[in-house]
């Protein structure tokens, strides 16, 4: 949930998964409110199932450049996966904060604002109008807050066509954590990805009962869960059970069945 820590060289090569670009990824800015713009790095794949906008944790301001590259965020979960979504047949969003939140503290504090779902409406209605396929939010982490948040604000008037969220909020005093939110009002399938041994204070498994409880009227939602894979480190960080560190691409690969199913 803090700011990513520098990971060991060996790591290097999993984790810097959209650093540096790559020569068919393209840099987006599409305009939202009055004067922000909101940008975003797209990893096109050839006729796509489906659309993903990927929503990193802890602060959430990657500070993309024009090249691409992230200064903040690599080894985030879904950050350093952005890849295998794209392996997976989907198109891949992966968003930064907006031209307003480009400073500390970025996306803290914003996530739950209607300017918020206000610049993810945007970017879903250009994936929509470009891409041609249904649009679903992923989040990670604090990233849940955003995608439950930004979810039930549009509702059907611009909202996503599906919600995927992994290593859920559940639990606390600083923000609304997701089951607080009124999940139980969407009207598309929710899918909900866990590993059980996370220890992280504020997404800890065994608070998960009161979410899935809240889904429970839905008429498509799933609780993914998984064990084992490595720990390192805070457990509130990308490379603990939290982040499902060596699970990734397993991971991936369900997650993307079952949007596509």
């Amino acid at each position: 949930m803090r700011a990513d820590g520098l990971l060991p060289t060996v790591l290097l090569c999993v984790i810097s998964a959209i650093s540096p670009a790559r020569a068919e990824d393209k840099i987006v800015d599409i305009p939202t409110r009055n004067g922000v713009s909101q940008r975003f790095l797209l990893i096109s794949t050839a006729e796509p199932k489906a659309a993903v906008i990927l929503f990193a944790g802890g602060h959430g301001g990657l500070q993309l450049n024009d090249a691409g590259n992230a200064r903040w965020g690599n080894n985030n979960f879904l950050v350093r996966s952005a890849r295998l979504f794209a392996a997976q047949g989907l198109t891949v969003a992966v968003l930064d904060a907006p031209s307003d939140k480009q400073a500390p503290p970025y996306l803290s504090g914003f996530r739950q604002s209607p300017e918020h779902a206000s610049d993810v409406k945007a970017v879903i209605a250009w994936l929509k109008d470009q891409v041609k396929a249904p649009v679903w939010l992923v989040g990670t982490s604090r990233g849940t807050q955003s995608v439950a948040a930004v979810s039930t604000a549009l509702g059907q008037s611009g909202g996503p066509d599906g919600v995927v969220l992994t290593s859920t909020v559940l639990n606390d005093p600083r923000s609304k954590p997701v089951p607080d939110m009124p999940v139980d009002k969407l009207a598309v399938p929710v899918l909900v990805v866990h590993h059980e041994q996370d220890a992280c204070r504020v997404c800890l498994f065994r608070d998960m009962p009161r979410l899935m409880e809240k889904l429970s009227a839905l008429p498509r939602r799933e609780l993914m869960t998984f064990r084992g894979g490595e720990n390192q480190g805070d457990p509130c960080e990308a490379l603990a059970y939290h982040g499902f560190n060596g699970l990734e691409a397993e991971v991936v690969r369900r997650i993307a069945a079952w949007i596509t199913q």
